[in-house]
């Protein structure tokens, strides 16, 4: 990673504790994960990229990687291919045996067999280091928008639930579900973040690029008519949760 000033970033003595954004682009805020196992390194990339809009969680080995992608999901993993416990190769294949989440491996060795070797086994890109900050966030930016595009056409299904984007609709056991478009569009992004709590604000946020004619009024009242056709009995959701004073979570799995 390079500063400012163009002088590489590794975790060496002489780098600056933090690293400050040179982006004033607007975002919305992704959740990513970052597994590497040199600390200072590592707060150095959660500060520059959190100074550009995204919420960082970083872990020091590769298991904690896995446990904390398995609890919580992430939008997009950085990898350090070099970890103390488990190759990053490992963490990548256990990962991808179980979920799409975007990987960006981060690699400090030279020999490209490794890159091509994560490249087959399921990441999305990779970066050598030392790297420069604006690289790393083009990058990321790239591999989320790619993710985005085939997110856009792909049908999600939960069980006997089936979420549709090509058409807009979503059909319980088959039987089209009785919701507006805007609605559609909340269920989508509920669904998206399956496992993950959102808050009302986050939700008004993420539907800040649709129409938002009827969402002036409360979130709320959109959610329990969306209940009223996914769930087989509205008032007491399995499917779409109320997390008191936080917000709602889709569960992936229902009791």
């Amino acid at each position: 990673m390079h500063t400012q000033t163009g002088r590489a970033l590794d975790p060496t003595p002489s780098l600056p504790t933090t690293i400050r954004s040179i982006s004033t682009e607007p975002q919305m805020s992704e959740y990513v994960l970052l597994i590497e196992d040199d600390h200072r390194l590592a707060e150095m990339v959660k500060d520059y990229l959190t100074d550009n809009g995204f919420d960082v969680t970083v872990a020091h080995t590769g298991f904690e990687g896995i446990d904390l992608h398995t609890q919580h999901g992430f939008d997009l993993i950085l990898l350090d291919l070099m970890l103390p416990d488990i190759d990053g190769l490992e963490v990548c294949r256990t990962i991808r045996a179980h979920e799409n989440t975007p990987i960006l491996m981060l690699t400090a060795k030279g020999d490209p067999v490794d890159r091509i070797i994560g490249l087959e086994i399921g990441a999305d890109d990779y970066l050598p280091k030392p790297f420069e900050p604006r690289e790393l966030l083009a990058r990321i930016r790239a591999v989320l928008r790619r993710g985005k595009a085939d997110e856009a056409s792909e049908t999600l299904r939960f069980g006997r639930l089936e979420i549709d984007p090509s058409s807009m609709s979503a059909t319980m056991d088959g039987k089209r579900c009785d919701i507006t478009t805007h609605q559609f569009n909340l269920l989508s992004i509920l669904a998206r973040s399956a496992g993950r709590v959102l808050s009302r604000d986050m939700l008004m946020d993420q539907l800040k690029g649709h129409e938002l004619e009827a969402f002036d009024r409360s979130i709320d009242v959109h959610i329990s008519r969306i209940r009223a056709e996914i769930e087989d009995d509205p008032k007491q959701p399995k499917r779409i949760i109320t997390v008191r004073g936080a917000g709602y979570v889709f569960a992936r799995e229902q009791d």
